[in-house]
């Protein structure tokens, strides 16, 4: 019975508050089942049509408009739009004192119950439509209990306020769960009165903003390679998407318009199409970035870093400071000769960690640095060079196969094939100086540093508390200089950071020097 008088309390009008009682609700106010807004009869239909017209259109073209094409096309729409209103109908949610509750379904029906103390992030995502409507994407993203697991809640759509409001109140309830909002003594973490524990979250605030983009960061996207490969990117999605939907009936013709054409003048075209690409790539990497990173705000608040970034897609994610275990430095050869870096935070059980990491774009260095030393902590130490044999092993690896390949193409290919070949051996030479001096690894008492990496380089920065565990990995090649890589093992981000072909024995008494109680037992010495 008390089973059934819970369910007839939660159907009652979605959105008003009840008080709940008995086991379960942790003393907090629990709330009324609430459905989306009843704008998602328009986003869900809509969001499918796009991925179906074109080959709805296809269809008709094919079909020479056939009334039978055009009923099954206009049937389709309807179930579309019959399918929104069902979802519309049978999706609720719930925060009902100490977890929050997803039901839908209408045949098939399901109850997802994510308890809140084991929520890790709530992430609002708006796209153009859901902008148009003033509606949002509420994606809870919360420990499964098992290992590396994870289990997601969705709420698609959701009006643009309540997304806010439900986020405050399910950060705001994990942490007083989690023990975070009050201390023993009934003071907040931030000195204020502690909440009483039927208290729901506070109203919204700006919190402290430690970043704002200005317009001239814009033109920073023109030094990531990611950007600069955007045409190529969006011709390959156009053709993927004509062979999708007119197949080789697009192959054919196109077969045909190419035999029927001037060899010569296709020859030009496809030249001066390649120019005018290449051209236009910093063009079209500046636009991408500035669409991805458009108003890019990092600001702290709840005991937590907000990122927030897009111009048609607007994405806002939530990382737990408690969580964040360190940071990141990214940069490639464009970028340092600019002094530009990226930066990203480690951060224990983020899921899609590349999209959600993201706490600041390509931005100059010093002004990173400085973003990093408000809002986490600044890594104040140097890095250790690794021995000159790393050098000889990466002037091996970057000179080795090209020379080879030289040596090849003497003897067997054309000349052409022989300069490139000679071409990438001379290169080979600064790439593997500029491996060996990007080596280094360092700590400064409360945080170990770890760089490596050309191409892509990365300067990973974790809490000395974060270190979990040390592993050394050594060749056969490594044995002989003393040279060996050593991991520094970490429950965050990938999990490990490696300094590559650094000293064995500098490298133990490293490790011993950050966690002497973990790596003495370990050393050889004389016994008491």
């Amino acid at each position: 019975m008390p089973g059934e008088m819970a369910e007839a309390a939660r159907d009652g009008t979605p959105g008003e508050p009840y008080e709940a009682s008995g086991p379960g609700t942790g003393g907090f106010e629990a709330e009324r089942a609430r459905r989306l807004s009843p704008r998602t009869m328009v986003v869900g239909p809509v969001n499918q049509l796009r991925s179906l017209l074109l080959p709805i259109i296809a269809g008709l073209v094919v079909g020479g408009f056939n009334p039978w094409v055009m009923g099954a096309a206009g049937a389709g729409v309807v179930g579309l739009l019959v399918g929104g209103f069902v979802t519309w109908r049978t999706t609720s949610y719930e925060v009902a004192g100490d977890h929050l509750e997803i039901r839908k379904g209408l045949l098939s029906r399901s109850r997802r119950t994510i308890p809140l103390e084991r929520i890790r992030g709530v992430d609002v995502t708006s796209t153009l439509l859901h902008r148009i409507l003033g509606v949002a994407v509420v994606r809870i993203e919360a420990a499964a209990g098992a290992a590396g697991g994870s289990e997601d809640g969705k709420l698609d759509a959701v009006d643009t306020a309540e997304a806010e409001r439900l986020r405050r109140v399910l950060l705001h309830r994990r942490a007083v769960l989690a023990g975070r909002a009050g201390a023993a003594d009934g003071a907040t973490a931030d000195g204020g009165p502690r909440p009483a524990p039927g208290a729901d979250a506070p109203a919204a605030d700006e919190g402290t903003v430690h970043f704002a983009i200005p317009r001239s960061w814009y033109l920073y996207g023109a030094l990531s390679l990611g950007y600069l490969l955007t045409p190529f990117a969006v011709l390959s999605a156009l053709f993927g998407a004509v062979q999708q939907t007119a197949g080789e009936w697009a192959t054919d013709a196109f077969v045909d318009w190419v035999q029927a054409s001037d060899r010569n003048g296709l020859v030009s075209a496809a030249v001066v199409a390649a120019v005018v690409i290449v051209l236009l790539m910093p063009v079209f990497a500046v636009v991408s970035y500035a669409f991805t990173h458009w108003g890019f705000t990092l600001r702290e608040r709840d005991g937590s870093l907000v990122a927030e970034r897009g111009l048609f897609t607007r994405r806002s994610v939530t990382l737990e400071k408690r969580r964040i275990r360190g940071y990141e430095l990214l940069d490639n050869p464009l970028e340092r000769l600019r002094g530009a870096v990226r930066l990203r935070a480690i951060v224990t059980g983020l899921g899609d960690a590349a999209g959600r990491s993201v706490l600041l774009p390509i931005g100059p260095r010093a002004r990173v640095e400085e973003v990093v030393d408000h809002a986490l902590g600044r890594y104040t130490g140097t890095l250790r060079r690794h021995p000159r044999a790393a050098l000889r092993r990466r002037l091996v690896r970057s000179v080795g196969p090209p020379a080879l390949a030289l040596a090849l193409t003497v003897a067997f290919a054309p000349g052409w094939a022989v300069a490139l070949a000679l071409v990438l051996t001379v290169a080979g030479v600064p790439l593997g100086v500029d491996r060996y001096r990007s080596l280094g690894h360092g700590h400064d008492g409360e945080r170990v540093s770890v760089r490596s990496g050309s191409l892509s380089r990365s300067q990973a920065t974790v809490e000395r508390s974060a270190v979990i565990g040390w592993t050394w990995r050594q060749t056969l090649f490594q044995r002989g200089p003393g040279l060996a890589d050593l991991q520094v093992t970490v429950g965050a981000g990938a999990g490990g950071y490696t300094a590559g072909d650094a000293s064995f024995e500098e490298s133990v008494g490293f490790a011993a020097e950050i966690t002497p109680d973990m790596v003495r037992p370990f050393l050889a010495g004389p016994r008491p």
